[in-house]
């Protein structure tokens, strides 16, 4: 990020000679002169400083320097806030999580928004990709028989065992009623092995245009570049309640679960603390120690049906549910104009930088991002736009367009002349 030079000593002539040319530059581009063609675009950085890679302590398991995503630019869905944004002049009740998103699941309105596109680490909500990739490449009736590395599997585990029996349709209720890192490791190894299962969940997510979404892992353990936002977050249980078996599995209360060896069978339930609360549509949870606690649900009142996401969070003093409850009871009585949009799928670029979306760039500063991103425009505190949305918090980056190119290039040009003249006129005094 640079900084403006001072305007240096009152007692330089060439100091006051330069002065207004610099303002006159500067003025030129905070009020968006036209751009002017060239034959190449300048990469420029986009995004929010410090939001294009999950924060610190890496994760044990990130062990490998993976570079950042490439920052949209323009951001998805028009959401360009790095700080709390919402539509109407009630904010939402306060939360204690480092992102969210409010959005209607119909119209795909972002109703509020607080760093919609900071990457964190999903956890388990990643799942929710897995579901999609399998829901559309195998048959529900297909039987995988589970392995030792299945039940050996870290973290939630559904229950699979070495010999174990398991229909492709018990597997996706495993992964997603108790989070079963041994259901998603059983699904990998039928979808292919990991490294096509993770390809297959990079292509279901660039075509949702969940472009902050990079699975390291198929069930959401940490894993080198791991990465999501809340943005995408809703993009994909959005995705994920418009497949029925999916939305089905994400309601039912427990399913009869095959045992394996000398263990019987036994009832899986669902560990979701929404279930059963009117109107619930479904959601999923996540926890690891590096991504904190994650959740995103849905939920429908009065023909109304709202998305929430809320990511890197603590229970306490507030259960994760609880604070995600609160911002719903407040979409459902938001405006129904956004502040941005849940995009359809098909309509935006590349998720792994092969088929980045024009303008979009990488941060600069290697694999930690934040060094040589910026952005631009904002200010502190509450800003009213022309549409009744409200931002708060932290300065948005959505506001200044950058300075053309070729404005850049003829400041220094006019600089380059007006310091020669200076330097003339001051060799004349001597």
């Amino acid at each position: 990020m640079t900084t403006p030079a001072g305007p240096g000593s009152p007692r330089r002539p060439a100091a006051r000679l330069l002065v207004p040319v610099v303002v006159a530059l500067a003025l030129a581009g905070a009020a968006g002169t036209a751009p002017v063609a060239s034959a190449a675009p300048v990469a420029v950085a986009a995004g929010c400083p410090g939001q294009e890679v999950p924060p610190g302590p890496p994760a044990r398991e990130e062990t490998v320097p993976v570079p950042p995503l490439p920052v949209p630019s323009p951001p998805v869905g028009g959401l360009g806030g790095c700080g709390d944004t919402h539509a109407g002049p009630v904010p939402p009740p306060p939360v204690g999580v480092a992102s969210y998103v409010v959005a209607d699941l119909d119209s795909g309105a972002v109703l509020a928004a607080r760093a919609p596109h900071a990457r964190q680490r999903p956890a388990s909500t990643i799942k929710l990709l897995l579901a999609l990739v399998v829901d559309e490449r195998l048959p529900m009736d297909r039987v995988v028989v589970g392995t030792a590395e299945d039940g050996d599997v870290d973290g939630s585990r559904a229950g699979i065992g070495p010999g174990g029996r398991y229909t492709v349709d018990q597997l996706l209720h495993g992964l997603l009623l108790s989070s079963g890192n041994d259901a998603a490791n059983a699904l990998a190894r039928e979808l292919g092995g990991v490294p096509a299962t993770l390809a297959a969940m990079r292509d279901e997510a660039r075509r949702l245009g969940a472009l902050d979404t990079r699975p390291a892992t198929p069930s959401g353990l940490d894993g080198p570049g791991m990465s999501a936002s809340a943005y995408d977050l809703g993009l994909l249980l959005r995705a994920a309640l418009e497949r029925p078996r999916i939305a089905a599995a994400l309601t039912t209360r427990s399913i009869p679960f095959p045992g394996f060896a000398d263990k019987p069978g036994f009832l899986l339930g669902n560990d979701d603390r929404l279930l059963g609360a009117p109107g619930f549509l479904g959601g999923k949870n996540g926890f690891t120690d590096a991504a904190r606690h994650t959740f995103v649900g849905a939920m429908e009142r009065d023909g109304r049906r709202l998305v929430v996401a809320v990511v890197r969070g603590e229970p306490r003093p507030v259960l994760m549910v609880d604070q995600a409850r609160a911002l719903l009871d407040w979409g459902f009585g938001a405006p129904a104009t956004g502040i941005g949009t849940l995009v359809e799928p098909g309509t935006t670029g590349s998720a792994d930088g092969s088929d980045t979306p024009p303008g979009a760039a990488a941060p600069a500063g290697g694999a930690g991002g934040a060094d040589g991103a910026t952005g631009s425009g904002g200010a502190d505190g509450a800003t009213r736009s022309a549409d009744g949305a409200t931002s708060t918090g932290a300065p948005d980056p959505a506001g200044a367009a950058p300075i053309p190119a070729a404005v850049l290039v003829g400041g220094v040009a006019a600089l380059a002349g007006v310091g020669a003249l200076v330097a003339a006129r001051l060799r004349r005094r001597r």
